[in-house]
């Protein structure tokens, strides 16, 4: 009996051991928060930093996706300049930690960008900015889209390589400009490529919008350090904080299975 392979017909049937468990933990949390003040207050009070991390997460999901498009464009451009500019930004970028991206953009770059508008905007008769005019959590959503557009950027960058070279040429020989073939034939066909690993970063990004916590941006993450530190209460806090990241998580990581599975089925 041969071994099967990870896409076999076996393993895709085998039942999911993983979420069972997954799915027990959280009726037992569930359960302590219908039933235990403690958990019912906790929540209540994690609940208001829902909204704030929905927001950072998708708002710079968005504008990460934008600037890494336009990398990955310039990456693949017969500039050399734009490639090798292109190329600088995503693997400096990338091998910075976040962590220390989010420190930089919040506590240096910000007070850099507001000494250049002020400089721009006094000769022009314009109101100046002072440093905190640009709050935290837009910082913490710069960084992240900075820190993103990067990976986002290699993921556009492979997703439009796979395209056939052949029907590339076909399109240029019918006449077609580059913008024309980017949009009729380079990008519907790259998007089925690049939707699989674009929602995998994505989910990544809601575990990363976390990180905005160490700027006092008032997400779950923040809340729960405030409540723990106020009631003592970590052991409860932190386990409804892991509790909402993963309803988060693992319910976008199963709707992108699923879709991925549409996927493959449509193209058999």
């Amino acid at each position: 009996m041969t071994p099967e392979t990870p896409h076999s017909s076996g393993t895709e049937r085998e039942f999911p051991w993983w979420l069972a468990a997954a799915a027990a933990i959280g009726a037992l949390i569930l359960w302590n928060i219908a039933t235990d003040e403690v958990y019912a207050r906790i929540l209540a009070t994690l609940s208001r930093g829902i909204g704030m991390t929905a927001f950072v997460t998708v708002t710079a999901f968005v504008l990460a996706a934008a600037l890494g498009l336009l990398l990955a464009v310039c990456v693949l451009s017969g500039s050399v300049i734009l490639r090798q500019t292109a190329r600088f930004y995503i693997e400096i970028i990338r091998g910075v930690p976040m962590l220390v991206l989010l420190f930089y953009i919040a506590f240096v770059a910000a007070p850099a960008l507001v000494a250049g508008w002020n400089a721009i905007a006094e000769p022009l008769g314009l109101a100046p900015m002072q440093t905190r005019d640009l709050s935290l959590m837009w910082r913490a959503i710069l960084a992240l889209t900075i820190g993103y557009s990067a990976f986002i950027a290699e993921v556009f960058r492979a997703g439009i390589q796979s395209v056939d070279a052949g029907q590339i040429e076909a399109a240029k020989a019918l006449g077609l400009s580059g913008w024309q073939r980017f949009r009729l034939i380079v990008f519907p066909q790259a998007i089925r490529t690049i939707l699989p690993p674009l929602g995998n970063d994505f989910i990544a990004l809601i575990k990363d919008s976390a990180l905005v916590s160490v700027l006092g941006v008032a997400d779950i993450t923040q809340l729960g350090k405030i409540y723990a530190a106020g009631s003592f209460r970590f052991f409860e806090t932190y386990n409804v904080v892991a509790f909402l990241y993963l309803v988060m998580t693992v319910g976008l990581s199963l709707a992108l299975r699923a879709f991925e599975a549409r996927m493959r089925r449509r193209r058999n």
